[in-house]
């Protein structure tokens, strides 16, 4: 089978559905790039969005605090600031404990999340000049 040349490389444009782009791949057209990053703020706004309910209903309903303190302990965990509040209850401070270790891992997916798609295509187009395989 024979090498493909650069251009019949560079003339396909496929990018699998929830899919990337390959190395043979061309670049994306910046409207598709801009939709992608679109998709990544969304899913990372989701994912920030679910932990901070998630925290707001365990500081309220396990440590009966008003929603709006409920709302600034758990911002300030998902922040990584530490809580507010002192907490009274065994279940508050499991809580508490629990979700301060997500809230971690939470925020550091919710960054990679959106820096996936400018990684990728400063390391596609840097590769794409480059002519290689």
């Amino acid at each position: 089978m024979a090498a493909k040349t650069t251009r019949e490389r560079y003339a396909r444009a496929r990018v699998r559905r929830g899919g990337w782009e390959r190395r043979g791949d061309r670049l994306l057209t910046r409207a598709q790039f801009v939709r992608r990053l679109g998709r990544s703020v969304a899913l990372a706004g989701a994912l920030v969005a679910v932990s901070l309910a998630v925290g707001v209903c365990g500081y309220h309903f396990l440590e009966r605090l008003p929603w709006i303190d409920s709302l600034l302990n758990a911002a300030m965990i998902l922040g990584g600031m530490g809580p507010v509040d002192q907490l009274k209850t065994a279940g508050g401070k499991i809580f508490a404990s629990m979700y301060a270790l997500y809230s971690g891992l939470a925020i550091i997916s919710a960054a990679g999340i959106l820096m996936a798609p400018v990684v990728h295509r400063f390391l596609h187009k840097f590769h794409a000049d480059s002519g290689a395989d």
